[in-house]
């Protein structure tokens, strides 16, 4: 019995040191070492101030800034809570917080097209989603021209330059980063407070 104990223990302990120490230590290094900005979060910095992340979406409430993805994730955009709402397409709460959702929406940007996109009404599986569809932030370009008193044609273009293609060509879909672009928005017309 001994015989057969002692390789057991000894094997457990060698197996905890790899792939308990080593492995996760230098899997850190090299991502460190490689990609240090992503492996440090992708973290946006404002005058020396974290502000957020590439990773991780925000709420932006005020009028003239472009609204992401609603966020299921605790008390929204919560990257320790990270959760979809688990309601089914069929699900009566869905559906009813789909249409609470369009209707805000509506009455908000009243002069967009009827057609709400599908990404500002339903949370993504994470819920911390930083990206939405072109289509999502042209839908919102009356608002923001409105409210920030600009041509909606000036909107659409920095829309079109934000939006980061499918990776390696051909992986995924097209996107725009809501808190990237809101802050493109910023840098080229003020938001007066």
């Amino acid at each position: 019995m001994l015989s057969l104990l002692r390789p057991a223990l000894v094997l457990t302990g060698v197996m905890t040191v790899v792939t308990g120490l080593a492995y996760p230590l230098a899997v850190t290094g090299l991502a460190e070492t490689l990609f240090p900005r992503q492996a440090g979060g992708s973290l946006v910095h404002d005058n020396g101030t974290v502000i957020g992340s590439d990773l991780i979406g925000q709420t932006f409430t005020r009028p003239g800034y472009f609204q992401g993805r609603p966020s299921a994730a605790g008390t929204g955009y919560d990257a320790a809570n990270s959760s979809g709402s688990n309601l089914g397409p069929s699900s009566r709460p869905l559906v009813d917080a789909v249409a609470e959702r369009v209707n805000t929406l509506r009455a908000a940007n009243p002069d967009a097209p009827a057609q709400v996109p599908v990404d500002l009404v339903t949370a993504s599986a994470s819920g911390l989603d930083p990206h939405i569809t072109p289509a999502a932030a042209l839908w919102q370009v009356p608002r923001i021209a409105r409210e920030r008193r600009l041509p909606a044609p000036a909107l659409r273009d920095l829309i079109h330059e934000m939006t980061e293609g499918r990776d390696l060509g051909l992986l995924g879909e097209p996107r725009v980063n809501v808190l990237r672009l809101n802050r493109a928005l910023d840098a080229r017309w003020p938001l007066s407070s």
